[in-house]
């Protein structure tokens, strides 16, 4: 996979350099240049690390997102915090692995949002806007339910829209949506009404954010909640390949009852069709965006990065095997193998990151924290496990992991470690905390289909001392590994 996309990139950065220069930038004035760096953050939802064309997908486009890579950097190792949303979004606001932050697991409160940070919690908008920065969440949230401790406003963010809970946002046409602390009815989304897609409202909301703040440092976090299931896209995107992939095994669904646009998943009678559909509109999503800040002349002044939350499900009627979207990994959504954690991060930055680059450099969304702060020129906080990755996007000496550690509290109980090439992974710790550790190297079998931790006995315990050592005990999340 990482030979296919290293051809790629080959093929279209010529290509993609001209691009930018028929697009050209507007030059910045004195108190443009003057200003801090803005930065967003998009983040898809279960989207596999083959969901791209650029990274191999077949079956539909990503134009707008490979243009990103063709003017930026694609980072071929990185990986989400976690394999589920909670935990996965925890690290990525505190800078701390899976086995440190406070979020360890997807647990719900009633009746809307998740358990919430913890009121001490230092998040990457609490330190940007001490800087200076706007600070806006539009999307999903799941790190507190409304008015806790966890919500967003309570963590650093000035404005946020879109869903608080999870669990909601499972539904593409909710009856509500939170704006900061008020509740935004969606009257024409009522009973079984589906006439406001979420995305599509929270999307030109976020223009707007970027547009009233042009002429400030700004941080914009977005969250968005596709192609996570339900599986649905609006009329005029789902008439593009709705012929392209019939006829169709209908997905029979929740469309009444307590659980209706409750976290259930509603039918799809196309849903090849519509997930094609839905990340293609994510893709034009995307484009809008750097056509927002090409268009207010702040482009030069703004990073973007784009990833996902972790690898792709098989819910609501998804076919990951079917669009290949975890490419040639093994595991989806819920494995810590590099299915369920491996994701595609492209990075862009006019003037800054060389156009059509591909890096190796080994990171994680734990490391995103220290690389904001980087850029703002803020310390960071000293408990934290991210390295900033600001050198290897600028193209200077870039300091590298010692390792990295994953856990994951469902399925039995799961950690996973990483050190250089070697990936260990420990399954069933509910029943057997000493379990024992598969062993795979990456450089020769990144699929981790030859465990060879028989053959490296004294790799296997340094992997298994890492694992010890690196989780600790929280009482909130108890390392019981229990099943939810």
């Amino acid at each position: 996979m990482k030979e296919l996309f290293k051809t790629w990139i080959t093929a279209v950065v010529f290509a993609g350099i001209l691009l930018m220069g028929c697009n050209g930038q507007k030059s910045m004035n004195n108190n443009e240049a003057a200003r801090m760096p803005n930065i967003i953050y998009i983040m898809a939802d279960d989207l596999g690390y083959g969901d791209l064309s650029l990274t191999g997908q077949q079956k539909f486009e990503t134009p707008n997102i490979d243009r990103l890579a063709q003017a930026g950097m694609f980072f071929s190792h990185h990986y989400s915090a976690s394999t589920v949303c909670s935990p996965a979004r925890s690290s990525l606001m505190t800078g701390m692995h899976s086995g440190h932050t406070f979020i360890r697991g997807n647990r719900e409160v009633y009746p809307e949002g998740q358990y919430p940070l913890e009121s001490g919690a230092t998040t990457v908008a609490e330190l940007l806007k001490k800087k200076g920065y706007v600070t806006g969440i539009f999307g999903k949230w799941g790190l507190g339910y409304p008015g806790s401790e966890g919500d967003p406003n309570n963590q650093g963010f000035d404005e946020s829209y879109g869903y608080n809970c999870q669990r909601l946002a499972h539904n593409y046409y909710p009856y509500h949506l939170w704006h900061n602390q008020t509740k935004v009815i969606l009257d024409d989304n009522q009973l079984k009404q589906t006439n406001t897609y979420g995305p599509e409202i929270i999307h030109r909301k976020a223009l707007a954010f970027i547009e009233i703040n042009k002429d400030t440092s700004f941080f914009m976090y977005y969250p968005s909640i596709i192609p996570h299931a339900e599986l649905a896209a609006p009329e005029s995107y789902m008439q593009k390949y709705r012929a392209q992939f019939a006829p169709e095994t209908p997905y029979a669904g929740v469309d009444e009852g307590e659980t209706y646009k409750n976290g259930g998943y509603a039918s799809q009678p196309e849903p090849h069709a519509a997930f094609a559909a839905m990340v293609s509109l994510l893709d034009n999503q995307v484009g809008e965006i750097r056509e927002k800040l090409e268009e207010l002349g702040i482009a030069d002044n703004t990073l973007i990065i784009f990833t996902s939350d972790n690898g792709p499900h098989a819910e609501g009627g998804a076919d990951p095997e079917f669009f290949g979207s975890n490419a040639n990994f093994r595991g989806m959504k819920r494995d810590l193998y590099e299915g369920g954690i491996g994701v595609p991060l492209v990075a862009w930055w006019p003037g800054k990151i060389e156009p059509g680059t591909t890096s190796g450099h080994i990171s994680a969304f734990y490391d995103f924290l220290p690389t904001a702060c980087e850029i703002a020129q803020i310390s960071p906080p000293q408990n934290i496990d991210g390295i900033s990755y600001l050198p290897e996007l600028l193209g200077k000496e870039q300091k590298a992991h010692d390792f990295l550690y994953w856990e994951f509290h469902e399925g039995g109980g799961k950690q996973a470690a990483r050190v250089g090439d070697w990936k260990a992974i420990r399954l069933d710790m509910g029943n057997n905390p000493d379990a024992a550790i598969e062993l795979y190297d990456l450089a020769k079998d990144e699929g981790e289909q030859n465990n060879v931790a028989h053959d490296n006995p004294e790799i296997a315990k340094q992997m298994a001392e890492i694992m010890n050592r690196e989780h600790s005990y929280s009482k909130e999340f108890a390392f019981e590994f229990e099943k939810r």
